[in-house]
């Protein structure tokens, strides 16, 4: 984009969060070589973020804060950018308004200023990163024809979506990954995707929105609320309960997934069919026949960490959905399987734990001990919180670390049974993030033999 420079270079700016995921890296990054007056401010220690602040040793104007915040870091400031999961009562962030400093978030900023960029946004407590990749994978493979480049981004592993500022053109499409915390940015600039997804809405992060389901769906609807009336907004079938038509101003379009395996992707689960039913609307949109879309999807791998089956190990299946961080998230990868397990009983070994985001654990519970022949738990605070009170039924055990978790599961499963690692709580407490958790599982499961 032009004055690319001219829009930054000379203004101080504040980001808040520089993380370990790359998504505040590349921010930083970007600013820093737009010869921004920049301060990187995080609650993690220099040891903690030694890798993401090595990448940016060349750069001469940053100003490091870590380990803390400081006050002053959010006055006389030209812009604060802050990273995602910012506490809604943030004194930092108060302080920033009080002196009318602008707050603006990574995709939101790109958005206002990438203005003939078409953005393809998807949310969803669930399928969320699915429904991306879908969409994503077969827009890009209909590059040419589209005759317009396809870019990915929002809450997307290693990417940030500002430095794409660099690259887009006019009638470029950008399809971004929308977590409910990207969201507030579109909320606060009051600006929604011209074509959204809303896959799904249950309980998640309600240690984050103090138990208020109301505050969660709030930030979600910014996905759609500020859209215009030549704008869509796609749905799978569950959220027409909770979106009224009335508040909807754009197009409203309720997916079927009644014909989703003529496209020839074979996917375990009702609601990863509706994922799919969601991205071929999208591609509807643009046109994109239904041979092309075929084409496409040959080429899809599937996504590491969401159901993802990773190898067989002595006539057991592995899966790896390590992204399922909500008891309901869990519940659903276990019924998806179940089905495909048939008769499912005494087939499923799970190996859940992790921290606990406040949330219900009765229905999972059920789940367990309907589908489940065992379950292996991992340390967290949600783990202690299962064990404590809840009743499980089949063999369960308690063990320190994910390696031995591993060992464990392979031990109580037997030829066509499957080991499924979902988590249901976060990653928080063992590992800095998911993503580590992930790369940890996938590297202990390669080892087996």
């Amino acid at each position: 984009m032009k004055n690319l420079k001219k829009q930054f270079q000379g203004k101080k700016i504040t980001v808040m969060g520089l993380g370990l995921l790359g998504r505040g890296l590349g921010v930083a990054k970007f600013l820093a070589e737009c010869g921004t007056n920049l301060i990187v401010t995080d609650l993690k220690s220099s040891t903690a973020l030694r890798s993401s602040i090595k990448e940016l040793r060349t750069y001469k104007n940053i100003t490091y804060r870590l380990g803390e915040h400081k006050i002053e870091d959010f006055r006389n400031r030209d812009m604060i950018i802050k990273s995602a999961g910012v506490p809604l009562n943030s004194p930092y962030i108060k302080e920033a308004k009080k002196n009318k400093i602008p707050i603006e978030m990574d995709v939101s900023l790109f958005t206002k200023l990438a203005p003939e960029v078409k953005i393809v946004g998807v949310t969803g407590t669930r399928g969320k990163s699915m429904t991306t990749a879908l969409i994503y994978e077969i827009l890009k493979q209909n590059e040419k024809w589209l005759k317009r480049n396809v870019y990915i981004g929002g809450n997307v592993r290693g990417v940030a979506t500002l430095p794409l500022l660099k690259k887009v053109e006019k009638g470029d499409i950008l399809v971004c990954e929308l977590d409910s915390w990207q969201l507030q940015g579109f909320g606060d600039a009051k600006i929604s995707p011209q074509i959204s997804i809303f896959t799904s809405f249950m309980p998640d992060h309600m240690n984050y929105y103090h138990n208020s389901m109301k505050k969660y769906f709030e930030d979600k609807a910014n996905i759609f609320k500020y859209q215009k009336k030549n704008d869509i907004l796609i749905i799978r079938p569950d959220i027409k309960k909770i979106i009224k038509k009335s508040n909807v101003k754009g197009k409203l379009i309720i997916v079927n997934a009644k014909n989703v395996d003529k496209y020839g992707l074979v996917i375990p689960g009702k609601f990863q069919k509706e994922n799919l039913a969601c991205a071929i609307e999208v591609a509807k949109r643009f046109n994109i026949s239904d041979s092309k879309i075929i084409q496409a999807l040959k080429n899809f791998k599937g996504l590491e960490g969401r159901l993802q089956y990773v190898k067989t190990v002595r006539g057991v299946k592995i899966y790896n959905d390590n992204n399922a961080t909500t008891p309901e998230a869990t519940m659903a990868g276990i019924e998806a399987l179940s089905v495909s397990a048939k008769p499912y009983k005494e087939k499923i070994v799970l190996i859940c734990g992790g921290a606990d985001k406040d949330l219900p654990l009765n229905d999972f519970v059920k789940v367990i001990n309907k589908y489940c022949k065992a379950v292996i738990m991992i340390p967290g605070t949600g783990t202690d919180k299962l064990v404590s009170g809840a009743r499980v039924l089949v063999y369960s055990k308690y063990v320190r670390d994910l390696k031995e978790a591993v060992k464990e599961a392979v031990k109580q499963s037997k030829k066509g049974d499957i080991i499924l690692f979902s988590p249901a709580f976060a990653s928080f407490g063992q590992f800095n993030n998911e993503y580590e958790r992930n790369d940890l599982f996938m590297k202990i499961v390669k080892k087996l033999k």
